[in-house]
């Protein structure tokens, strides 16, 4: 199991209904792209960080083990912001404010991030993948994500197998040995996955299999309590950033 959906399982908001952590953590992403990003996404940011650290519970060493993958991307993306190529000088120089437009950039990626990992450190796919049924998503489609799901795990456990087995007889000391490892491990994970969702299927057909996966879902119910505390914080956010904004700007 990856690091955050162990944390998912054992988050202290675990049992709570997911449109009730929709709300606040997809609401602080929406808040973070649609605010000013001085002081708006700026904001955003300190408020999913006391979250997530916070009452959320989430350790901050696995908070930034998942975190730093989107903040390099987010780094990524806001480098290109800084130089211009071309124009009336000619040539590469730097772009007339584009460190302004880069600092903005960073601080929404980044707020908006937190954001969806504040729903995602809380809400496992398994509890929030059968209750899209009932808002409308097609059931097939919610099978096939949820079948997807589970096997991933499979999949990642065999590669992991396989690679310390490879390790274990020398198949990693020299480039060429790596190489031929890599392809040996790609052939045995492919030939595995298939063999998997052969046995699945027949499994599925030996069980009266009619076209619908019934999994037991957590009972819960949406805390209107929770809901509220959740937009009021939202307001709360956009109202100061809006207060701040003459001044701070």
């Amino acid at each position: 199991m990856l690091p955050i959906d162990a944390a998912a399982h054992g988050s202290r908001w675990r049992h709570r209904h997911p449109v009730d952590k929709a709300v606040l953590g997809l609401g602080l992403t929406l808040l973070a792209i649609s605010l000013p990003a001085w002081p708006g996404a700026a904001l955003v940011l300190l408020a999913a960080l006391t979250v997530l650290l916070g009452p959320a519970g989430v350790p901050g060493r696995k908070l930034w083990r998942a975190a730093r993958v989107p903040l390099g991307f987010c780094v990524t993306g806001a480098l290109p912001l800084l130089v211009r190529v071309g124009g009336p000088g000619g040539g590469v120089g730097l772009a007339d404010g584009g460190a302004v437009r880069a600092g903005e950039l960073l601080l929404r990626s980044s707020a908006a991030s937190l954001g969806v990992l504040l729903f995602a450190f809380t809400t496992p796919l398994s509890d929030l993948l059968p209750r899209l049924v009932r808002a409308g998503v097609p059931a097939p489609v919610v099978d096939v994500a949820l079948v997807t799901y589970r096997m991933s795990f499979l999949l990642l456990d065999s590669v992991r197998r396989v690679r310390a087995s490879q390790a274990a007889r020398l198949g990693l000391t020299t480039r060429a040995a790596a190489w031929r490892s890599l392809g040996g491990l790609g052939a045995t994970a492919f030939v595995r996955a298939f063999d998997r969702a052969a046995r699945l299927q027949a499994g599925l057909a030996g069980r009266g299999y009619d076209g619908t996966l019934r999994v037991l879902v957590p009972e819960a119910r949406v805390s209107v309590r929770f809901t509220a505390a959740s937009l009021a914080l939202l307001c709360a956010l956009a109202a100061l950033t809006h207060v701040l904004e003459g001044p701070l700007t």
